[in-house]
């Protein structure tokens, strides 16, 4: 029974609550709940306790409202039967039956279950005394040495382990009543309160590097494999969702066993599933969390994953989006199974769609758009619901044949208008549009709503678990209705968080907004969380995943993910594969006098930080010169204890090279800006100077090092969640992206190519561009070594 708070007294639903003996918070508090009332209402009727009933029957019918597991809901009826006649009667019997249920099939042996909940057995007085006995006999020193302190949820869990059925206010009676005996009265000490211990100051770490470090907790089993919660094909014959009607009728959603056993013959038992992206955008980094669900479930049960495209708008798909779409899913390390379109069903879905008028659950509507909003906020029926089938099928069939104009005409489910959920307010089945289809071609012009299709398609391809995020939960009756009302095979419907993270959108209509008004730099810009602005930023696909199983498969949708927890993920990536070379961004010259004008040393430079020395290929050349570039940022006029950098009489170590120290420094005319420093390097490398810097040498007398260009991508968005602003393209960060066109490299990264990823040391990690050219190479920064935003918080 599904409760309409338009129509029902909210009193009466409160006095009924009161009646089964709810005391007055809890009955409030269920009362504001739309889910609670409606699940405790249906079990109200369905027990026949509409009069009242003892407190101690309610409050177990309470917790069959709010705790009865959602997979065995057909056999509810048996348990509040045994329940109303005090055959169940206490908590510990309640929760051995909701166990009992949610491991049973369609089928009990009432037996059974009687055995498995402990109907029939008394535990008498005496019992519960002489277990209470022999329990505090054996644990005697321990509830001398802690008297009141002592844990009596351990003491009833002894007791529980001899009497599981025994009346738990009994066993409290005892429990008490022997402390008491033991113990005597409560003193003064009984009552004060244990200091507790210091915990010990954990070692100081650089907040710099607190974001980069996990914690590390024992993996748990779901850890290990998260797809353990998912139910296995054979099972989907259990109830596992209700559709309330506002009629008083409950439909319990799960296949008849001659439906499964098509299903399974069909598929051979296999788990399929199905990934259906609509091809009119490119996809993002939630898609990536979508992904590892659908295909993740199917390849860890040894099925498969269709790549379905929802394509049942034509107005709004594009070729580009379609094949972007394959070859990112092929990227991100997924085979599908099939690639299928939901316009290859279309003419199964037509028929479907007749058949639905032929059993009077669909008609065809002449309400506008905004008519039918105003219907659905009032709750009102269409004035052609009820219009004759034989008159629905003629008028769709005119649909059909082009007969009938753009807006004119509708066909809708007949769902329930009064309901609490308003995804059964008579959703749309099939709307008019005379516009060729990019897959179809010009063979329809009528075409069927994704309310109308998705489930349709799913059931259509076996598919075994229909998983979506949870958004789509309320869509959940409306799916289910509509197979039922088709007799067509059900799959399981499941609903995950959807990944939401900090600094950025998500959002579709945002993101197109942002390509199309050209905000960004089409749908692979780097500062996006597209799957191909991840890429083009050099984040690697095993990154993603790992950032993406990092999150789990959780309804909990409470969530924003900080955006450096990803970057986490691409460090740790990146730190094991990308080779290291040197790159100096803000060149400032230095000229070093006491090395000879036009000699060139050929010096070893690592590419790993643990390369061997008998390792030649984890090496790499760079050549060491007079005139040497290193950063603007590492020289400063005045020197002071905490800067490691160069500065007037100090010394530096150019790493792979020499110590060099700063002799002299010529300024500019405004007397402040440095044009180029002169110092002088050891030979012998016998001082040790702290600083280490990275640089870049003249290769050959007169010749500037390899000139690149550098691009330096920050978060696009100023506040942690933009999308919860008004104005929240006016949150776009200024600084985002940050063009140095004139870096300077090492020799080494001129036959660098599109999508070879590297170390800058001391920068962070940086891959080249598509924009490169034989003339010129293009690197964008993946992610910097340190956390930027621990600063910023």
């Amino acid at each position: 029974m599904t409760v309409n708070n338009d129509n029902v007294d909210k009193d009466k639903l409160l006095e009924l609550f009161l009646r089964i003996g709810l005391d007055e918070r809890t009955a409030r508090n269920t009362v504001a709940n739309n889910k609670v009332t409606a699940n405790l209402s249906a079990v109200i009727h369905e027990a026949g306790v509409l009069d009242g009933c003892h407190r101690a029957v309610g409050n177990l019918l309470y917790s069959v409202a709010t705790k009865y597991p959602a997979n065995a809901l057909i056999h509810r009826p048996i348990l509040l039967d045994y329940i109303t006649s005090n055959k169940v009667k206490t908590p510990a019997q309640l929760e051995a039956a909701f166990s009992f249920f949610s491991a049973a099939g369609s089928e009990i042996k009432l037996n059974e279950f009687e055995s498995a909940c402990g109907v029939g057995v008394e535990v008498s007085v005496e019992e519960i005394e002489k277990t209470v006995n022999e329990v505090f006999e054996e644990r005697k020193n321990e509830i001398l040495e802690q008297r009141y302190r002592t844990n009596v949820g351990d003491l009833f869990g002894h007791v529980r382990k001899k009497h599981p059925w025994a009346d738990p206010k009994i066993v409290k009676q005892f429990i008490d009543s022997k402390l008491f005996e033991l113990l005597g009265e409560r003193t003064v000490a009984d009552n004060e309160k244990i200091a507790k211990k210091k915990k010990e100051k954990p070692a100081k770490v650089d907040d710099k590097l607190a974001a980069t470090v996990a914690p590390k907790q024992p993996p748990t089993e779901e850890d290990l494999n998260p797809y353990l919660i998912f139910p296995q094909p054979e099972d989907n014959y259990k109830v596992h969702t209700e559709v309330f009607f506002s009629n008083g009728t409950i439909l319990r959603c799960c296949n008849t066993r001659e439906l499964l056993e098509k299903h399974l013959k069909a598929t051979g038992g296999r788990v399929l599933t199905r990934f259906p992206p609509e091809p009119n955008g490119y996809l993002h980094i939630g898609h990536a969390k979508a992904m590892f669900v659908d295909f993740g479930l199917a390849k860890e049960r040894g099925g498969g994953c269709y790549l379905r495209y929802d394509d049942t708008n034509p107005e709004a798909e594009k070729k580009e989006y379609i094949d972007h779409i394959e070859e990112i899913v092929k990227w991100m390390g997924w085979e599908p199974f099939k690639i299928t379109y939901a316009s290859d069903y279309f003419q199964e879905l037509y028929e479907l769609a007749v058949e639905l008028i032929r059993r009077g659950h669909a008609y065809v509507d002449h309400q506008t758009p905004d008519e039918i909003k105003e219907y659905r906020e009032k709750k009102m029926n269409s004035p052609w619901r009820d219009r004759p089938i034989a008159e629905s099928l003629k008028l769709f069939d005119e649909m059909k044949k082009g007969l009938i104009e753009e807006g004119k005409a509708t066909l809708r489910m007949k769902q329930d208008m009064q309901s609490d959920n308003f995804n059964m307010y008579d959703l749309i089945a099939y709307r008019i549009k005379f516009t060729p289809h990019p897959h179809a071609g010009d063979k329809w012009c009528i075409y069927p709503s994704y309310d109308y299709a998705h489930c349709t398609v799913d059931s259509l391809e076996n598919i075994t678990h229909s998983l979506c995020t949870l958004e789509f939960e309320t869509r959940r009756a409306s799916y289910y209705w509509l197979l039922h009302a088709l007799d067509l095979y059900q799959p399981y419907v499941w609903e995950y968080s959807r990944l939401n993270v900090s600094n950025n959108v998500l959002s579709k209509r945002k993101l197109n907004r942002l390509v199309t008004e050209k905000w960004v730099d089409g749908w692979d810009d780097p500062r996006l969380l597209t799957l191909a602005g991840l890429r083009r930023k050099g984040v690697t696909s095993t990154a993603i995943n790992a950032f993406v199983r990092g999150m789990g498969i959780t309804r909990s949708d409470c969530s924003l993910i900080r955006f450096d927890r990803l970057e986490y993920h691409i460090r740790e990536e990146l730190n094991r594969t990308a080779a290291r070379a040197m790159v100096v961004l803000q060149p400032l010259k230095v000229v070093i006098t006491n090395f000879e004008n036009g000699s060139i040393l050929d010096l070893d430079a690592k590419k790993w930080p643990e390369a061997q020395e008998d390792e030649a290929s984890a090496f790499y050349k760079v050549p060491f010169s007079n005139i040497v570039y290193i950063e603007q940022s590492d020289f400063r006029l005045k020197d002071s204890k905490d800067y490691y950098g160069l500065a007037p009489g100090k010394s530096v170590l150019l790493r792979y090279a020499y110590p060099i120290k700063c002799t002299d420094v010529i300024l500019a005319d405004d007397k402040e800006t440095v044009l180029e420093i002169r110092a002088e390097y050891d030979a012998s490398k016998k001082s040790k100077p702290k600083g280490v810097l990275h640089w870049v040498a003249q290769p050959s007398p007169g010749v500037n090092p390899l000139n690149v260009e550098v691009r330096l991508f920050d978060k696009l968005f100023l506040s942690e969640n933009p999308a919860e602003l008004d104005d929240w393209l006016a949150d776009l960060n200024p600084h985002s992206k940050v063009v140095i066109p004139s870096a300077y490299a090492v020799p080494e990264l001129r036959n660098a190519v599109d999508g070879d990823t590297f170390q800058f040391e001391r920068l962070g990690y940086f891959t080249v561009d598509i924009d490169s050219t034989p003339e010129k190479l293009v690197f964008n920064r993946t992610v910097t070594l340190r956390d930027s935003y621990k600063s910023s918080k």
